[in-house]
């Protein structure tokens, strides 16, 4: 076990992507289970505040500290066994995602989960059902977690398999290793019917695993992870289409997401099947401009989408997607194709381009990141789209908007020069919330909720389930040591 004490060694454990920053007494690096569990039970008894850090990467200053301890999952960052035949990977929690989806891609797999910070720990990931541009058709983490090992914060060991642990209606009971039992309700409400990661997934007769996938660290510190991989595809289509009116963009985006989502529902392969369909707006090009000149002078918006092809079919579907474009009125002449891996990587690099330079912007200021997370049902999404570029712009604001507009789902990043406009855009986004929780929506489609959200989340889903959540938690950690300030 290493142990930090010193503030200068601990700093970097003190904050995260979203520049939200806390204290610590000291950092704990446990090497094996043994060093955690009997790190949480001495803390437990002591009735000392752990917080679970991964990588900093997060947007929510979930891993941030607010008192007591640090537990990092740094060393927990094993391979354990990757299966090639039966298609599943088992993992520590401090593995980089990165570094585990290169090595499953050079064994022909693939594991799709894919936010955009990519150095994340894939503990992280299932703390906060990461998703990312593909979830559009492969889904969030929690589609991919076969099983899960955590300790609570007694230090007693739970083992999840899926499928094997179910409630029976809203009544879940679980069994420890050393036979210590939990009996529990579950909340009532009805969950978002979208892309969702706001608090503890709640359902009737629900997989018990699920409640820990996205459970932020609040009720246990996950310690191994069995994963689903599935098979690489063969080749991909990488392409960002400019659009000289936004309208025509949003309605490319509306059309190509019809036809992906029936065309999964036929099982058909002859036809357009999306794998991101990501938006950005004119601000976003030309806060991109310096870096990407090539960006045409007079484009609105731009759409990037991802196609699975073979050989095969890859001119078909190549015709296919510019007919798209041509019809919606695109600039098929400045469009962008990544005819190669490298040009593929440059795609990447251009979405994820957005998302460094506002945490760079925001890091200059020394400001919190505001930026939105929001999803509505995809009827409702042109209405929280243009609502929430109003409030921006009726309060002088400065922002770019993109995001995966494939799921409804929209990232609108506020952009103060100063702290008056950081309160005046901290108002910006409550309203944003707000009217995504009218439409039926969540304020959290894959960051969770962490510490800064909170408040946007009891406004979402009410008081009195906000208590119903909390009886789970005081359940499974009675004195409320484990991810102190996250959610509640």
């Amino acid at each position: 076990m290493i142990i930090k004490t010193s503030q200068d060694e601990i700093q970097n454990y003190l904050t995260d992507a979203s520049n939200f920053s806390g204290f610590c007494d000291a950092v704990y690096i446990p090497e094996n289970i043994k060093e955690i569990a009997e790190l949480l039970k001495d803390n437990d008894n002591k009735k000392i505040p752990v917080t679970i850090s991964g990588n900093g990467t997060g947007l929510t200053g979930a891993r941030v500290p607010e008192g007591g301890i640090v537990l990092s999952t740094e060393r927990l960052n094993k391979i354990l066994e990757i299966n090639v035949s039966e298609k599943y990977a088992a993992v520590e929690p401090g593995v980089i995602l990165s570094d585990f989806q290169s090595i499953v891609n050079s064994k022909g797999l693939l594991y799709p989960p894919d936010p955009t910070e990519r150095n994340c720990y894939i503990g992280g990931t299932v703390a906060t059902n990461a998703s990312g541009e593909k979830t559009f058709k492969y889904g969030p983490t929690r589609d991919y977690v076969l099983e899960l090992e955590l300790i609570f914060a007694n230090g007693h060991l739970l083992k999840l398999q899926r499928g094997k642990q179910k409630a029976e209606g809203l009544n879940l009971k679980l069994k420890t290793e050393e036979g210590q039992e939990y009996d529990m309700t579950i909340p009532d409400y009805i969950m978002p019917h979208i892309k969702n990661a706001s608090g503890y997934y709640c359902k009737k007769n629900m997989d018990a695993i699920d409640l820990f996938i996205g459970s932020e660290g609040t009720l246990g510190v996950i310690t191994k992870i069995k994963l689903k991989l599935i098979e690489l595809p063969e080749k991909i289509i990488s392409c960002i289409a400019f659009f000289h009116n936004e309208n025509d963009a949003l309605l490319f985006v509306r059309e190509a997401r019809n036809i992906s989502e029936n065309t999964r529902l036929r099982s058909d392969t002859r036809c357009i099947d999306a794998l991101a369909l990501e938006f950005f707006d004119e601000n976003s090009l030309k806060f991109l401009t310096d870096e990407y000149p090539q960006i045409p002078d007079n484009a609105k918006s731009a759409v990037w989408f991802e196609q699975e092809v073979t050989k095969e079919n890859e001119d078909f579907f190549l015709e296919s997607w510019l007919d798209l474009i041509k019809e919606f009125r695109g600039d098929q002449d400045a469009t962008w194709l990544a005819v190669s891996d490298n040009d593929k990587r440059n795609i990447e690099k251009f979405r994820h381009s957005i998302s460094e330079k506002v945490n760079e912007y925001i890091s200059q200021k020394n400001l919190r990141k505001l930026g939105t997370d929001v999803a509505v049902p995809n009827e409702h999404f042109e209405e929280l789209y243009f609502y929430s570029k109003a409030e921006a712009e009726k309060n002088n604001l400065e922002y770019v908007t993109y995001g995966h507009f494939g799921n409804s789902h929209m990232h609108m990043n506020i952009l103060p020069k100063s702290t008056d406009e950081f309160l005046t855009g901290k108002e910006v986004y409550y309203n944003i919330c707000k009217k995504a929780i009218a439409l039926n929506g969540t304020i959290s489609a894959e960051h969770g909720i962490g510490k800064i959200k909170k408040d946007f989340f009891r406004e979402m889903v009410g008081e009195a389930n906000i208590s119903k959540l909390q009886q789970i938690k005081k359940i499974l950690d009675p004195d409320l040591i484990l991810g102190r300030g996250n959610l509640f």
